[in-house]
């Protein structure tokens, strides 16, 4: 194909098309400055140029709902977690909230219950009924930083991160909406 004189021109002010990491280890330098020298022998005014800082790395994407319900189904084949439902007062809650309001909710409690590197009475935080974000936190292995690591591989020890506090979040809704539809 041609270009035409009516076609504009790509903008090279723009920078180029950021391409995704095909996985782990050094990125090729792509543009004008990959091959510009900075560091300590180039002068104090040198700036470092956008091929020489390291890409702002995407959040995953959010799994998708089929995943999610493959890892739920995974987990609520051990006999402790199977035994959750919401019912009574939480399937009740749940139904009247509706899911915005509940994943509000789980937000929440994920952040102040779940996220810190060290929760506070970590493995006893997570009552097991009161509200539908704890069943489901049980039920999906949410409750505590053990349960994290071994169900979801998410290490102790360090904070939660947005992606990581995104797919705690992501696994309840998904549970408590499977739930409701259920009933």
């Amino acid at each position: 194909m041609t270009s035409s004189p009516d076609t504009p021109a790509p903008d090279p002010a723009s920078g180029p098309t950021p391409v995704p990491a095909a996985g782990p280890g050094p990125r090729p330098a792509t543009g004008p400055a990959a091959g510009s020298a900075t560091g300590p022998g180039a002068g104090p005014t040198a700036a470092p140029s956008p091929a020489d800082t390291p890409a702002a790395v995407p959040a995953p994407a959010p799994p998708s709902a089929a995943d999610l319900d493959r890892r739920i189904d995974v987990i609520g084949r051990q006999p402790f977690r199977a035994k959750f439902h919401l019912r009574g007062r939480d399937l009740v809650t749940a139904q009247s909230h509706g899911p915005a309001t509940l994943r509000w909710h789980a937000r929440d409690l994920i952040a102040q219950r779940l996220a810190p590197a060290e929760p506070y009475k970590d493995g006893k935080q997570t009552p097991y009924r009161g509200h539908p974000v704890f069943v489901a936190q049980h039920a999906t292995a949410t409750c505590c930083r053990s349960c994290l690591r071994r169900w979801h591989e998410i290490p102790k020890g360090r904070e939660l991160s947005r992606a990581e506090r995104a797919y705690v979040v992501e696994v309840v809704c998904r549970w408590i909406e499977r739930e409701v539809a259920g009933a």
